[in-house]
């Protein structure tokens, strides 16, 4: 009984814990507090349910937590931050597939045949959600890994009817939930499999439906996801921790995900449902490119910045990608000490994963205060001498205020071209994730400096310095 207080006392501290490091993630200043906040409470969660009562095994357990602790230590030092993102997708899908075979394990568990009528027709009912949604969880995180490493195609999947499919293979999901209920002992098992299976065929054609451009908001969807996985697998395993942490991530991945859709001007369900991120909305043929292309070279945006009073930088994917965030820091500190005025404007879906370019400014060392959000900086613009947009592409589009054949026609963006004058680093004239043409690389005012991002800032500030 007393080992019982302790665990729910654990527990509770934990779950604490667990909404207090959510509420430090919140911001940049006490991210790294939250994360503390978030290791101590899973480890005393791990301990309470280890130590717990009934519990047997402990060697085998432990010797499994060591190997994976050790497995997980080893890929998250060696993937980059450019692979963030299907690290946190491929992440999702091992939540999802451990929260079917929890379902599995419970279901043919003897203990669970031996419960009173009502009690066990509720617990059946847990068991067929919690595998029904891992299963969706597991084989749609693993397309959107697929997509994020560019081994899936990034266009959305299309098809007549796709809609009244996904609607018929539910109504069978129920009905099979009905007869799964019903069956005597295991022998629904059976229908645990066949659901199973076409709720694993749903996950894809979900994850499938979805184009490039929507992508961010896939990856948080799933992380929602992924935390309703594992609340069913709380419910199923009767453990009160794992139902809250469950409910916190899958409430905090579907209020992300909702303002994300916000943030690029997309209705919630309709990313969902796919089909979108990459055919124009109106139906039209796209607006044709006017103007022409300019380039300058790296000791012209140098003399550039030399004579700018006020800069704003807009980073994206491609900063990622040469790992620019460093000399960035060091170019930022040289104007700085000079008297400029320098800030970075940061899009809600830059890069591929929520906070993406966030945590790679915060890496490099970037002061917090001079990192502003889209709507914190736009109104600014008009009033700025130089925008440097280094590998970010989509984001700062004006088709998508301007063009309503654009597939992104209607996404806040940053005004990057209302500034005096804008310098784009890319290594080429290519389009950006969502496949989009930039009607900005045309404007009187906007000059190309092509190169890797790394390199040319490198000489960037080699001038100014010299």
């Amino acid at each position: 009984m007393i080992v019982k207080e302790i665990q729910t006392a654990a527990y509770l501290f934990a779950s604490i814990l667990f909404i207090l490091s959510l509420g430090s993630l919140s911001s940049q200043e006490s991210a790294k507090r939250g994360v503390f906040y978030g290791i101590v409470g899973m480890l005393i969660a791990i301990l309470a349910t280890v130590m717990g009562q009934g519990v047997q095994g402990h060697a085998y357990i432990i010797s499994a937590i060591a190997v994976a602790s050790v497995i997980g230590v080893l890929l998250a030092r060696r993937v980059e931050m450019t692979s963030m993102p299907q690290l946190v997708a491929i992440l999702h899908s091992f939540v999802g597939l451990a929260a079917v075979l929890v379902g599995y394990g419970s279901y043919l568990d003897p203990k669970t045949h031996l419960l009173e009528s009502t009690e066990h027709s509720i617990h059946l009912v847990e068991v067929f959600i919690g595998v029904f949604i891992g299963a969706i969880t597991f084989t749609g995180s693993i397309i959107a890994w697929g997509k994020l490493e560019g081994k899936v195609r990034s266009k959305p999947l299309l098809y007549p009817g796709r809609h009244l499919v996904n609607i018929v293979l539910l109504l069978v999901c129920i009905v099979l939930g009905v007869m799964f209920t019903g069956a005597e002992g295991t022998t629904g098992m059976v229908y645990l499999y066949i659901m199973t299976a076409i709720a694993s065929f749903i996950g894809v054609m979900l994850v499938m439906a979805i184009g490039g451009a929507d992508m961010p908001v896939v990856v948080s969807m799933l992380n929602s996801y992924s935390g309703w996985a594992a609340s069913a697998a709380g419910f199923m395993l009767g453990n009160d921790l794992l139902i809250v942490t469950g409910a916190l991530v899958g409430s905090s991945g579907a209020i992300l995900s909702i303002i994300m859709c916000e943030a690029m001007n997309r209705s919630f369900f309709a990313v969902i449902f796919g089909g979108f991120g990459n055919a124009p909305a109106s139906g039209g043929a796209a607006a044709a490119m006017e103007g022409e292309v300019t380039s300058v070279n790296h000791q012209e945006v140098a003399q550039l910045l030399k004579e700018a009073k006020s800069l704003v930088i807009v980073p994206g994917y491609g900063m990622a990608v040469a790992k620019a965030q460093y000399p960035i820091y060091d170019l930022v500190q040289t104007l700085r000490k000079a008297g400029k005025q320098v800030r970075f404007a940061i899009h809600p879906v830059a890069g591929r994963l929520p906070g993406h370019m966030n945590v790679l400014l915060a890496e490099a060392n970037v002061p917090y205060d001079i990192v502003l959000e889209m709507d914190e900086i736009n109104e600014d613009l008009p009033n700025t001498d130089v925008v440097m947009v280094i590998g970010a592409n989509d984001v700062v589009n004006p088709g998508a205020q301007d063009d309503p054949s654009s597939p992104i026609y209607g996404m806040p963006v940053i005004e990057a071209w209302k500034a005096e004058k804008v310098i784009v680093m890319k290594r080429s004239m290519s389009v950006g994730y969502a496949g989009v043409e930039n009607p900005l690389f045309y404007k009187s005012n906007a000059d190309m400096l092509y190169g890797d991002a790394k390199d040319s800032v490198e000489k960037i500030l080699g001038y100014l310095k010299a």
